[in-house]
């Protein structure tokens, strides 16, 4: 059980002492999940929220122009648009999508266990009123924000609807680990059979269940692709490919996820930011903070379609967890830009330079 009290003690210290430590932040500095930590502001300036998610999702769309936001541990996905055009299917995995030109995201429901109406003051600018969502062991899986065009009288309506009877702190948090994967030794992958595999894809959404047949992981499959299908680069790679997307307008697809939702930006970037360790795009409409300490490995990973070669740079960290990966802006049915290609194999000289020197 929760010690509220002491618990907000020790919060509002942390706070006086590192006033910039987020929520995420904080709750890691106490040794709970940040889901924990907001409930304990229930009664306050937080609301726990119970009721259908999926339809609570759907009403987003009467706030009008919002924020959503995804982020990994290393990575921040915010993008500003209109929740619309949500579908959810049957089946065991639960999943949904909201498919939008801005709101892009794909949703895999069986994690969406707690959610939270939240007030956040801001020494600048307006109040923020946001909507956020975690999984059973509290961590973050999507937030969506208000922003000044939002209709903040849709958002009281939404947090009235699913208002909780009991306004009470979590106490029933998951605390039991995720269960540790092991990497298959090379030497029992059917390597034959899945380089063979590899090369008769035809759609980029079948390459999990391929890594799932073969008993690969994602790192070990770019290890053991067919050759010309990936190549290894520096862990700057993802600067260069970003900012000569900039410079020649070329628009691209950025990819995040979390354990609950994907998150997808389509369109160009141009504002290109340092801010310490954090590399930034800080557009009107799409913002990401990416760690760079966090990238590890760098991957260029070509894959067969029936509307041709598809590619992609994917970034992974230490433990070989995908960070966020970027491909060239493309429908199904057209081919991949080729605008987007050589901006892939043009970082791709610079790294072989680079790497020569």
């Amino acid at each position: 059980m929760i010690n509220q009290e002491y618990l907000l003690q020790q919060v509002e210290q942390l706070k006086k002492s590192e006033p910039r430590l987020r929520t995420r932040n904080l709750a890691e500095r106490l040794e709970i999940s940040e889901a924990e930590l907001i409930s304990l502001y229930v009664g306050q300036h937080v609301t726990r929220l119970q009721g259908d998610w999926k339809e609570l999702l759907k009403a987003l769309k009467d706030m009008g122009y919002v924020m959503a936001l995804t982020r990994n541990e290393h990575c921040v996905h915010e993008r500003k648009g209109v929740y619309d055009n949500i579908t959810f299917y049957e089946g065991s995995h639960n999943m949904g999508v909201a498919v939008n030109p801005d709101i892009d995201l794909r949703f895999f429901m069986n994690e969406w266990v707690y959610a939270f109406a939240v007030e956040m003051e801001r020494p600048k600018g307006p109040k923020l009123y946001a909507f956020q969502f975690f999984n059973s062991r509290g961590e973050a899986v999507h937030k969506v924000y208000s922003t000044p065009k939002s209709d903040l009288e849709a958002y009281h309506r939404i947090v009235d609807a699913y208002k909780a009877a009991e306004q009470e702190p979590i106490a029933d948090i998951d605390k039991s680990p995720y269960p540790e994967s092991e990497e298959k030794p090379d030497s029992e992958i059917d390597v034959e059979g899945f380089q063979q595999a590899w090369r008769d894809l035809k759609d980029t959404h079948h390459f999990f269940g391929m890594l799932k047949k073969f008993g690969v992981s994602r790192t070990q499959a770019l290890r053991l692709a067919p050759e010309g299908f990936c190549e290894s680069l520096d862990n700057q790679s993802v600067v260069r490919m970003l900012e000569t997307a900039a410079q020649r307008e070329v628009p691209i697809m950025c990819f995040l996820h979390s354990r609950g939702c994907v998150q997808i930006h389509t369109g160009p970037v141009k504002n290109l930011k340092v801010f310490g360790d954090w590399y930034n795009v800080m557009d009107p409409k799409f913002n990401l903070h990416l760690n760079m300490n966090a990238v590890c490995e760098s991957w260029i990973v070509r894959k067969p379609t029936e509307d041709g070669v598809v590619t992609s740079l994917e970034l992974f960290d230490q433990d070989g967890q995908l960070i966020v990966y970027f491909f060239g802006a493309r429908k199904p049915g057209i081919p991949e830009l080729e605008s987007w290609r050589k901006v892939l194999t043009d970082i791709q000289l610079q790294n072989e330079t680079i790497t020569a020197i």
